[in-house]
């Protein structure tokens, strides 16, 4: 035997005695379920570059968080850029995130087309037209177009998940987070269902995930959950399910966004974020819906207000959701990801969260994630 080959097998003799050991066993355990906890969370950061010691970097690092957003203005020093100046700079931005990852990263951001839009033409980007310009035309070939323009743009930035497209049905035009932003397709929900599902087409097209919001439907508010929680008991109807319903049964989407609204004809103790009734109960037992879940911002204060830190993530997590989102940029913290990730892992380390409900989410996040586009 080669001394080549005499080192590798008393290093392999030595690896099996290791993990025979229940030390070794348990350390194994729980390295696999640090990663499973971090490919939960997802964080926004400041900066337009990244290096070893910026907090991103050490959350990707040590915290494993599974994705990142991205912004174009910081809000709370209310002016920009926050992570994106051109489309030169923000590649490096995403090729480098990516290095720090030895998992793929979920690189999101909000480019629906019309006000909301975070890749604009001022920083050299094309631009789309609103939803409510798509539902205005209302063909199928011009939401598909729009769909493959964003994704083209977005795949050459480094994206590959767009929080869109928006299926809340036009219920209240004067709704001041939804109608007054023109972010409907339509007050008909079947128009909303299909150009919906033309403009997820166009970016899968292109190789980005889509991400319809915000379920069970936020058309109908009066209020905005950015600044409160909002009740939509007296305004919701189901019919604002019925894009939702669509997508799933067609297989369109490839992550839903819950919506920070209470509606006590649906749960009357939460809203549907931490519901359990509305995200295991009606998007995946009556839909049928098994893919990801994703929070809406959870420093949204109808939700950080209301329930606090540590309790809305145990609600949100309890409740079936996959991924908790902290856009840090309506509140901002170094080091967010890691917060989340340290709460978490002492709920399971407590028993408060079972370990099978973490490895129930990171199946479905990795089942995604391997399909991302090369």
């Amino acid at each position: 035997m080669s001394d080549f080959f005499k080192i590798n097998y008393i290093c392999l003799l030595f690896i099996l005695f290791l993990s025979a050991s229940p030390a070794f066993a348990n350390t194994m355990q729980a390295a696999e379920m640090d990663t499973m906890i971090g490919q939960m969370i997802m964080v926004g950061f400041r900066g337009m570059e990244i290096g070893n010691d910026s907090p991103i970097a050490q959350d990707i690092e040590s915290a494993h968080i599974g994705g990142v957003i991205l912004f174009n203005k910081d809000c709370l020093l209310d002016f920009g850029p926050r992570n994106i100046e051109s489309s030169e700079q923000l590649k490096r931005l995403t090729d480098s995130l990516q290095k720090y990852s030895k998992i793929p990263l979920l690189v999101a951001v909000d480019q629906e087309g019309g006000r909301v839009q975070r890749l604009k033409a001022e920083q050299g980007f094309n631009e789309t037209p609103s939803a409510a310009e798509l539902g205005k035309d209302g063909k199928l070939e011009t939401a598909y177009k729009a769909g493959a323009e964003v994704g083209k743009t977005l795949r050459s930035s480094g994206f590959n998940l767009d929080f869109a497209p928006d299926l809340d049905v036009n219920v209240n035009p004067d709704n001041p987070v939804i109608g007054k932003l023109e972010r409907s397709f339509s007050a008909d929900s079947e128009v909303v269902s299909k150009l919906g599902t033309a403009f997820i087409q166009g970016l899968r097209s292109q190789g980005i995930f889509s991400c319809v919001k915000h379920f069970p439907g936020h058309g109908s508010s009066t209020g905005d959950s950015h600044l409160g929680l909002t009740d939509v008991s007296s305004t919701w109807t189901e019919k604002e399910l019925l894009p939702f319903e669509y997508i799933v049964k067609n297989n369109r989407t490839d992550m839903v966004m819950t919506a920070h609204i209470f509606n006590r004809n649906l749960d009357p103790d939460y809203p549907a974020t931490l519901s359990s009734k509305v995200i295991s109960g009606i998007l995946r037992k009556k839909l049928g819906y098994n893919g990801v879940v994703i929070t809406d911002d959870m420093q949204m204060k109808a939700i950080s207000d209301s329930y606090g830190f540590k309790e809305s993530i145990y609600r949100a997590v309890e409740a079936g959701a996959d991924i908790l989102l902290f856009g840090n940029n309506i509140a901002y913290e170094k080091g967010i990801g890691r917060r989340v990730f340290k709460v978490l892992k002492s709920m399971v380390e407590q028993g408060r969260i079972s370990p099978e409900r973490i490895k129930q989410s990171y199946d479905r996040i990795m089942k995604l994630k391997s399909r991302i586009a090369q």
